[in-house]
């Protein structure tokens, strides 16, 4: 036996050896913080629920949740952004309108079959709003002098294929008005344009400009929803004046294709969970948001509507070709 390990030795390095070879459990989903990429400004409505939605997306979740802003090309930048993360449940973003829009205008755009809706958080329809020294005070006046001058107001809105843009087109077709349009990089540097009457006019949801119309500085003329906004219950409605318009954008949350299905079971729950406390239904009505949980199935379904509703706008407007994506 001379040279020979004692058998209890050769056992316990056998067993170590087996220990160090066994697979070690993976970490439960998350551990780590989870970003959520807004493809707009600060301050600008997708912005302002995404970091709603990451403050109580913490309290359901033992993670950090951040936001990052990564602007540019009417919001399909943040879009590609989340498109080419790894599908392991830490890069969601935020998306709406304009996300259907430039899968189709935009041909580096993140093409839909690319999203994986989790959520759905808000509706937001359009609106149209002049400063208040245009001396414009309802959308008569507002369609009158601009068939009497065509292109004679300037309009704020995003660049084509952002949500305020297309807003502009279709209200244009729908009142037979022209407006100068000039593009901007989001809500909030629209909003600054028209407090600096840089803009006459500006086609922003209810909340970017509520504030402001309360305090007399801007008139909001109509807003494109089938019934009045609490934050401006004064201001009618497109169709109670008798125009056929009604154009909404919404906020959804959703992550790259390819999240393995518990990750995406967890997220869901975990974000529908946080839209239904008091807490947050409160902040989001101290905001003016039109509140609209749903889970990945709603958002799914709510994408393929809009799919089909904004495509052949776009085909008519001559924004897209007709046989594009």
């Amino acid at each position: 036996m001379t040279g020979s390990a004692p058998l209890h030795v050769l056992a316990a390095g056998a067993l170590l050896a087996a220990t160090a070879a066994a697979p070690q459990p993976a970490a439960a989903f998350p551990d780590e913080p989870i970003t959520i990429v807004v493809g707009w400004p600060a301050g600008g409505a997708q912005d302002t629920v995404g970091r709603l939605v990451a403050e109580y997306l913490e309290a359901e979740l033992p993670v950090s949740v951040v936001v990052t802003n990564v602007p540019g090309a009417a919001g399909a930048n943040g879009v590609r952004d989340v498109e080419q993360a790894a599908p392991d449940g830490y890069t969601l973003g935020t998306k709406g309108v304009h996300a259907v829009a430039q899968s189709y205008m935009n041909p580096n755009a993140t093409p839909l079959d690319a999203m994986d809706p989790l959520a759905l958080v808000n509706i937001d329809p359009a609106a149209v709003s002049v400063h208040a020294d245009t001396g414009i005070e309802d959308l008569e006046s507002f369609i009158a002098y601009l068939r009497d001058n065509p292109g004679g107001l300037i309009n704020g809105n995003d660049s084509p294929g952002g949500f305020s843009f297309l807003t502009a087109e279709l209200m244009e077709r729908a009142l037979d008005i022209e407006l100068t349009k000039v593009p901007y990089q989001g809500y909030a540097p629209t909003v600054s344009a028209l407090v600096a009457q840089e803009v006459m006019s500006a086609t922003l949801p209810v909340p970017m400009v509520a504030d402001l119309h309360e305090a007399g500085d801007v008139n909001i003329l109509a807003v494109a929803a089938e019934e009045r906004h609490f934050r401006a219950p004064d201001v009618p409605t497109f169709t109670e004046l008798g125009h056929d318009f009604v154009f909404a954008d919404y906020v959804m949350i959703f992550g790259p294709v390819g999240l393995p299905e518990d990750v995406r079971d967890t997220l869901e729950s975990a974000l529908l969970a946080a839209m239904d406390s008091e807490d947050f239904r409160a902040a989001a009505d101290g905001i003016g948001l039109i509140l609209d949980p749903q889970g990945a199935d709603g958002a799914a379904a709510l994408m393929q509507a809009t799919d089909a509703a904004v495509h052949p706008v776009l085909v008519e407007a001559g924004l897209v070709e007709t046989d594009a994506q």
